[in-house]
């Protein structure tokens, strides 16, 4: 290629750098969101498969595909034993870990556009600390106090108790937080707290009096895990979140209309009291679903929302997509290595996010200090 094509060439990539990097500064990052969400499907779809076929059990990349395919030949590409881990075991971690960090990942997204606050999180709402507690209530008085309950559900008594709790908190708080038909959202942050705070010292006064497999049972649970996933937890589950995600691309358009604050909102043809009850219920579902089936896992509905808004910026219409593939890719990953940095036992997920997601939101409060007003 003669030296002036190559300039050329290299002014013309130098030149779309350019621009991308303008769009970036200037706040035109469609088209730079629409490819990162293209991008993402793509990186959800692989960290499945490379969940599913990662582990102990022999299922490689080819024999996994020979199998699904059909294409067995004279020994079959798996074992009985084989089929029945990827079917069993992993395909449902992987299910759950991508509902689940959608979930999470997609209400703190909601949560920071409806409180106009970049700090804010499900768990404020006391979502999270309800769903806690009615598991740990489940957990240490469940056989004693909640007898039939035990007998009706058996081994999913801990989610019904977790979802029971957090629907509980939410229902308490729209009651201290909504007057006169209308909901104040500064009442329903502060109120919120004092509820996480409130549930959380009935939480210590239970772990206090537990004994030490409760207490075991309830370290784990606390700290997060995907290590019970199966089917039936997945479809007690799954509708819950699946219906609180289909709402969200309706909110898109509110919040972007939101971070003018109420009144510009409602003079642009927003119903913002319409739109606030949909988001609070929106997150108080999956919120409390997904704790429910994967006990407490933190900074995914901090850290997420963050990234994606460094890089996209801050339109709902984007961004909210783009935080259910990063969240749930994410929990795949960090279930994939939880379930291998330490074979053959099983690290706590919540451990792994962590020591990931703690120090990448200190940086980001570091470097974002001085816009925060921190």
């Amino acid at each position: 290629m003669h030296y002036s094509e190559m300039a050329a060439g290299d002014g013309q990539s130098r030149s779309f750098a350019a621009r991308l990097k303008s769009e970036r500064l200037l706040g035109d990052r469609s088209r730079l969101a629409q490819l990162l969400i293209l991008a993402l499907v793509a990186l959800a779809t692989t960290m499945f498969a490379a969940s599913i076929m990662t582990g102990a059990a022999d299922a490689s990349v080819g024999n996994v595909l020979r199998w699904l395919f059909g294409v067995d030949g004279a020994e079959p590409a798996l074992s009985a034993r084989d089929r029945i881990i990827i079917l069993d075991i992993r395909l449902p971690r992987a299910v759950m870990g991508l509902l689940v960090g959608a979930s999470l990942a997609v209400s703190g997204t909601i949560m920071q556009g409806l409180f106009r606050n970049p700090l804010a999180d499900p768990a404020l709402v006391g979502v999270s600390s309800g769903a806690s507690l009615g598991a740990v209530l489940m957990i240490v008085l469940g056989s004693s106090l909640f007898g039939a309950l035990f007998d009706v559900f058996r081994f999913y008594a801990l989610p019904v108790a977790a979802f029971l709790g957090g629907l509980f908190t939410t229902l308490l708080l729209y009651r201290i937080a909504t007057r006169s038909g209308q909901t104040s959202v500064a009442t329903m942050l502060l109120a919120g707290i004092a509820l996480a705070a409130l549930a959380n010292a009935v939480t210590g006064v239970l772990i206090f009096i537990a004994d030490d497999k409760q207490l075991r049972d309830l370290t784990f649970w606390g700290l997060g895990s995907l290590a019970g996933a199966n089917w039936t937890k997945i479809f007690s589950a799954a509708p819950i979140i699946l219906v609180s995600l289909a709402v969200v691309p309706f909110l898109a358009r509110g919040l972007n209309a939101l971070t003018l604050g109420e009144a510009a909102a409602f003079h642009m043809g927003i119903p913002v009291q319409r739109l606030k009850n949909s988001a609070i219920v929106s997150v108080a579902a999956s919120t409390g679903a997904s704790v429910a089936v994967s006990g407490g896992i933190g900074f995914v509905g901090i850290v997420v929302p963050h990234v994606l808004r460094l890089i996209i910026g801050p339109d709902h219409r984007y961004l909210l997509p783009a935080s259910a593939l990063l969240g749930g890719t994410l929990l795949i990953f960090a279930d994939m290595i939880a379930r291998t940095i330490v074979p053959p036992a099983e690290l706590p997920i919540g451990i792994i996010t962590a020591f990931a997601g703690a120090p990448f939101f200190l940086w980001i409060l570091l470097r974002g200090r001085s816009h925060l007003g921190l």
